[in-house]
């Protein structure tokens, strides 16, 4: 739970949340986040994610954690066996805002969980004055990939009290993407995303490189990543 005085939930109200999910068989996937599940006790994790194995329509976990990152010694092997589900994936999301924080004891946790069969992905916060210069940000998402990292999420600032000085424009954030489009393999394209405000959901937000309907009047034109526009299928 995050806030003030909060902790891990309690047995009741996980049992509750057990239950729910239950009851929902349109609930294919359950993301363990909070707080930062991989701060809990191994046994408690592995309780937690077999509980939610045993489920038949869960068939996908996800726990997002930035643990790797600030303490990578508590990556241990029973942390890591606690991840299992047994016959069904689970993910482990990372959260890393800088190329410095993936140092080499950062990624060599990463490496005890990817080599044990949990794929990872990422997902990053757009900073100003921190990872907004194209350049930190294209070493960012090198070192995810470098260290077996799918880059996942790229989401613009929260209108979060206190952390103006933190967000970009949206402008800068699509020219961020539009310089890792012409810097970097598409492995290590991460979506541009804002989640908008009162739960309505993440909308990607990444420039817009298509314009026209396609027909006569107005076929496609597609902009290539230097800013070049291109007829769409090409003119005889």
């Amino acid at each position: 739970m995050v806030g003030p005085g909060e902790g891990a939930l309690s047995g009741a109200a996980l049992r509750a949340a057990l239950a729910y999910i239950r009851r929902h068989p349109e609930i294919w996937e359950v993301i363990l986040s909070g707080g930062d599940p991989l701060v809990l006790p191994a046994k408690r994790l592995a309780r937690s994610i077999g509980a939610l194995g045993a489920i038949a329509h869960v068939t996908v976990i996800r726990a997002h954690t930035r643990v790797p990152v600030v303490d990578p010694d508590a990556i241990t092997s029973d942390l890591v066996a606690a991840l299992k589900a047994e016959g069904k994936p689970t993910y482990v999301v990372i959260h890393a805002n800088h190329p410095r924080e993936l140092a080499a004891a950062a990624r060599a946790a990463c490496a005890r969980i990817v080599d044990a069969g949990i794929p990872m992905l990422s997902q990053s916060v757009l900073l100003r004055g921190i990872n907004d210069d194209p350049r930190i940000l294209a070493d960012l998402m090198r070192a995810f990939v470098e260290s077996r990292i799918k880059p996942y999420y790229l989401h613009h600032g929260d209108l979060a009290p206190g952390t103006e000085h933190l967000r970009t424009t949206i402008a800068a954030g699509q020219t961020a993407m539009r310089e890792l489009r012409g810097r970097l393999s598409g492995l290590c394209q991460p979506a541009y995303v804002l989640d908008i405000p009162g739960g309505k959901g993440k909308s990607p937000i990444g420039p817009n490189y298509l314009s026209g309907d396609g027909t006569d009047e107005h076929p496609f034109a597609v902009e290539d990543y230097r800013g070049a526009r291109h007829a769409y299928p090409p003119c005889d």
